[in-house]
């Protein structure tokens, strides 16, 4: 494996990084580095992403006839490394990362044609309706019903845990359109409209105080079966090919890499009871370093990842071994932030950071007064989202063994 970067790659990454000196504003970068959770601010995510459509470099992933880029891998991974250096908010990976791909896969011209230059434009803004209740990691287990009226779907049931459903227009749903055979095989994939009659949502209130996930209930809504993905009870086939794309579709290391340091700083400036900085403190010291080993031994294996796929090759469990070490870093991080603010991370100020979603309830003081810095506002609302972390997108107990399926053949 060589990590040496190339002439042209090299090249690449001035480049990069000389459009987000130009395009990035103060706003910008505030709604990237001050984002409480994976999911930033929508309304600056929708305008990061207008900016990069302009550029053509909203969905470099896609392929290029759809609006993607002709981009090596190794142009990616600098990529989302330099835009997470950079303090890019994230965009939302619901469309244009997830279920652009099934439709560029199993949708019929006419979708194509329909979905994804309104998904790249943001006018059609996607969420995911997967998760019922009682039906979580075992999704197969999904109750939301499908009857087949004349061409139409009729839709009745509920998902849960639905995130920005409430700023979205459009989902994609899991329902069940047959009871016949294992239960994988009554599964069907459509796109719903949001507007559809029938359709409700409720939002919940996250412990953070946020209003990201939602509730959305289906009462005898009407769907074209033209908006079906591939064929009626084939959707479990659809399903999991998605989420090879949210599993393993970011590259965790560059940001919390980033994350380590900026841990790293605070704690040098932050005076223990002792009265010395508590970068000092050998007992916090370790817990950093241990991190930051971890990060960087899973940078290593997302560049192992990234020189099997340029090879042509197969990433295997690469992807859910990316997943695990990821999302439970990210978390160990979030702790040591925590530490880091002390008091000060006790404080419930979230005006001081950008949200994902509305905070109902809260009244920020007239003054705008943060307790402490930004950072220390940021620390407790990031270490509360990040619970979930090990749990979306297929709990991390299933991907280990995903692994001791693939690789030890148990």
């Amino acid at each position: 494996m060589d990590l040496n970067w190339s002439p042209e790659e090299l090249a690449f990454e001035a480049e990069v990084k000389d459009f987000l000196d130009t395009e990035l504003t103060p706003e910008l970068r505030r709604a990237g580095t001050l984002s409480t959770s994976v999911y930033p601010d929508h309304h600056a995510s929708m305008a990061w992403q207008e900016i990069l459509r302009k550029k053509g470099w909203a969905a470099p992933h896609w392929a290029a006839e759809h609006g993607g880029t002709d981009w090596s891998v190794a142009q990616h991974y600098i990529w989302n490394r330099e835009r997470i250096a950079a303090g890019a908010p994230a965009l939302s990976p619901m469309g244009i990362s997830m279920v652009a791909y099934v439709i560029m896969k199993f949708g019929t011209p006419e979708q194509q044609t329909f979905f994804l230059p309104r998904i790249l434009s943001g006018e059609i803004f996607f969420c995911q309706g997967y998760s019922e209740p009682g039906s979580g990691s075992d999704l197969a287990s999904l109750q939301t019903s499908a009857v087949e009226d004349g061409g139409d779907l009729i839709v009745n049931g509920q998902k849960v845990w639905t995130t920005h459903a409430n700023e979205a227009n459009w989902i994609f749903a899991l329902v069940r359109t047959s009871k016949e055979g294992r239960p994988q095989q009554g599964i069907t994939f459509v796109l719903i409209d949001m507007t559809t009659p029938g359709v409700e949502l409720r939002p919940f209130t996250m412990t953070s105080g946020e209003q990201i996930q939602n509730a959305v209930f289906f009462t005898d809504v009407r769907v074209p079966q033209v908006n079906v993905m591939g064929q009626i009870g084939q959707g479990w086939g659809v399903a999991k090919y998605l989420l090879e794309f949210e599993r393993g579709g970011q590259a965790y290391g560059p940001a919390l890499k980033i994350r380590a340091d900026q841990i790293a700083a605070h704690a040098a400036a932050t005076i223990g009871d002792d009265g010395a900085p508590l970068i000092d403190d050998p007992v916090f010291a370790a817990k950093l370093a241990r991190a930051r080993i971890r990060a960087d031994v899973l940078e290593i294996t997302e560049l192992r990842l990234l020189s099997s796929a340029s090879d042509g090759g197969s990433v295997g469990a690469l992807s859910s071994m990316m997943k695990i070490m990821g999302t439970e870093l990210a978390g160990t991080l979030t702790e040591l932030a925590v530490e880091a603010a002390g008091p000060y991370g006790t404080v419930y100020q979230p005006h001081a950071t950008m949200p994902g979603g509305d905070v109902p309830g809260y009244t920020p003081p007239a003054d705008g007064y943060v307790a402490g810095e930004e950072w220390h506002a940021l620390a407790p609302l990031r270490y509360l989202n990040e619970r979930a972390g090990p749990i979306y997108a297929g709990s991390n107990e299933i991907q280990r063994n995903i692994i001791a399926k693939m690789v030890l053949g148990l």
